[in-house]
């Protein structure tokens, strides 16, 4: 992987949670995580994105699920569903990058040493259009590649790892370096194996095991497989700038309310005047995602004013008692 150094965490006053009230995520009933939780699932080829979170639906008896950065049919992979609640928080999936396994087929003879160059050359801010098959509008767009690693060749068969901003379109890539190559090529295949926070190493579950979990619940009543497979909301906003808010503070914020200065506790150091902020209880509880009013410095310098604007509240009012004047 890339090393994206996280960022630093900023104290900005002492505060204690009350036991209480509220929940560290990871004690959540499979009844909590259905409704505030995602699941790290494994896409097969064949189906569209939107038909597997159908699939998925079904099998777990939801209304709601959803997911961003959609995949081909053909494609496989991380495909990250929030159930329920938790599609409140699909916009914080698309902060990370996202990294593929792609085969690219070569039309033409191609050295192995011009080859690497080219690879090299696309390490950098690319311009791209998006295939016709997607449904985005055609417009010139910059993208940023993070990092080419070339894996192996066999013949035309070229197969390398990217690591791209989200957006990218990797079929479009491969036609790309194609056309500098003077060979011309296609993508063969791909695999998603990092969406943001979520890795194929990590926590990856397939439909099938979502159907043996339900089964295991329904047959002999043990839930303990689906609760492994649906992970708490609070994942999808591992990479999220974030402020750490007072027990006092929370209640108001569930009922709409900004975040003023006086109720951040502490905050990363990455947050960004207009960004979009995860504000977490001291339990480590996802409470909402919000719009920063101010940067980190502002943050920290400032005794009052509005932080953060509530945009997307997560947490179920009255969880909380609202502080005592």
């Amino acid at each position: 992987m890339t090393n994206h150094s996280p960022p630093s965490i900023l104290q900005l006053r002492d505060a204690t949670t009350d036991h209480d009230y509220g929940k560290d995520p990871e004690e959540r009933t499979l009844e909590e995580r259905l409704q505030l939780g995602i699941v790290n699932l494994d896409k097969p080829a064949g189906p569209t994105s939107h038909e597997v979170v159908a699939m998925l639906k079904r099998i777990l008896k939801l209304p709601k699920a959803g997911h961003r950065g959609t995949l081909d049919p053909g494609v496989t992979g991380v495909l990250p569903i929030a159930l329920s609640k938790g599609t409140k928080v699909l916009d914080a999936l698309l902060l990370g990058t996202k990294t593929y396994v792609t085969n690219m087929r070569l039309h033409g003879e191609a050295s192995e040493k011009r080859l690497l160059e080219v690879l090299a050359e696309f390490t950098d801010q690319i311009y791209q259009t998006p295939p016709l098959k997607s449904s985005v509008k055609k417009i010139l767009r910059k993208r940023k590649i993070h990092r080419i690693e070339y894996l192996e060749r066999d013949d035309k068969n070229v197969l390398f790892l990217v690591e791209a901003q989200s957006g990218t379109y990797i079929r479009t890539l491969c036609v790309d370096i194609g056309r500098v190559l003077g060979t011309g090529a296609h993508m063969q295949e791909l695999r998603r194996v990092v969406s943001g926070p979520f890795s194929e190493k990590e926590n990856l579950v397939t439909l099938q095991d979502l159907v043996e979990g339900v089964i295991l619940r329904e047959e002999y009543g043990d839930d303990s497989k689906l609760v492994k497979s649906i992970l708490p909301i609070e994942t999808a906003v591992a990479l999220a700038p974030k402020v750490w808010v007072s027990d006092g503070a929370i209640d108001p914020i569930c009922n709409g309310s900004p975040l003023a200065v006086p109720g951040i506790v502490r905050m990363t150091s990455n947050i960004q005047k207009n960004g979009l902020v995860a504000i977490m209880s001291l339990k480590e509880e996802l409470v909402a995602l919000g719009i920063a009013q101010m940067n980190a410095s502002q943050i920290s310098q400032f005794e009052k004013g509005i932080a953060v604007m509530t945009r997307s509240v997560l947490m179920e009012r009255g969880t909380y008692p609202r502080a005592k004047k």
